[in-house]
């Protein structure tokens, strides 16, 4: 019966993507969002026993909750609360505040630095894509006190804001994740890029390299 079902799964998935690239040009935001409901589902249920995993080790290697809120900016400049996997102690910002992750941070629980490495931290935000609030391709939500900063050096950052926030995106397969305001211009130049091209081939294109980068040693 397995030999069975997997080819027709696959066939099914297969079929629903040539229809979206079909309709893509016709309507690029509803066929996103059919894409975002179709592979954030799978993603999902594929994803739930390594969530499991990471939940289970966060417990054991540090006291406090496996999932850690932190408020973003997201579309049209609407602030929402994004959940991850919380892979820092939990006073880790109670003298600095909001401030970039750096290479070798302390603040990072050991046993949990793979997490990071991996991407797998991010999982939980499937959740947000399949209610809506986040895309599984979009520019990086930033937090506000960030956004607030970048803004004084790049007056335009808010350009990104007209689409939704992504789990991956443009800048991330391109240039990895920024950690100064210096190199958030190549970010910001990779999200303006994606939103003026926007297409369905563009993000399967993202999603691919996102899985080529699911070992990423600059990651923070």
């Amino acid at each position: 019966m397995t030999e069975v079902l997997a080819p027709m799964a696959l066939l099914t998935v297969t079929s629903g993507i040539e229809l979206l690239a079909w309709y893509s040009p016709r309507d690029h935001r509803l066929s996103k969002a059919a894409l975002d409901i179709v592979l954030g589902a799978i993603a999902l249920v594929v994803s739930l026993p390594v969530m499991a995993v990471c939940a289970a080790i966060i417990k054991l290697a540090s006291k406090g909750p496996a999932l850690f809120w932190q408020t973003r900016v997201g579309k049209d400049g609407r602030c929402f609360r994004m959940c991850k996997f919380r892979t820092m102690h939990t006073d880790a910002e109670t003298h600095t505040g909001a401030v970039w992750a750096a290479d070798n941070d302390p603040r990072i629980i050991p046993a949990c630095r793979w997490m990071r490495i991996s991407h797998m931290d991010e999982l939980p935000q499937l959740f947000h894509v399949l209610a809506g609030t986040m895309s599984l391709v979009g520019p990086r939500p930033e937090r506000p006190e960030i956004l607030a900063e970048l803004e004084r050096h790049h007056p335009n950052v808010r350009d990104r804001l007209a689409v939704k926030p992504g789990i991956t995106g443009l800048a991330q397969v391109r240039n990895g994740y920024d950690s100064t305001i210096e190199s958030f211009r190549h970010k910001l130049q990779a999200d303006l890029e994606y939103i003026e091209n926007l297409g369905l081939g563009s993000d399967l294109k993202i999603l691919v390299l996102t899985v080529a980068k699911l070992y990423d040693a600059k990651a923070r």
